[in-house]
């Protein structure tokens, strides 16, 4: 019985960290489409000669170019241009 309900805990987990996840890059798509493509498109994700080569980077990038654009957003924010970022182009694990 403890396996049982241990099993379906970590399986609620997983699906609702899948979840959370999903929504951070909806939300993040959204936030790169409003601030992001004003500045550059999406050729500087793609670049052979990328500047970011880790998923740390890349969440400190987002936060350079935050900064720069002026904006206040939440770790939510970020957490979500990040995952957005790195589902669509970067890969990272």
């Amino acid at each position: 019985m403890k396996r049982a309900v241990a099993g379906l805990t970590v399986l609620f987990v997983v699906t609702l960290s899948q979840a959370t996840s999903a929504a951070d890059a909806v939300h993040g798509e959204n936030l790169v489409m409003e601030h992001c493509t004003g500045c550059h498109d999406d050729s500087v994700y793609t670049r052979k000669e990328r500047r970011v080569t880790t998923l740390g980077g890349l969440q400190k990038q987002v936060r350079r170019c935050e900064l720069q654009l002026g904006l206040k957003w939440f770790d939510d924010d970020i957490n979500g241009v990040v995952t957005y970022l790195n589902n669509q182009y970067y890969k990272f694990e």
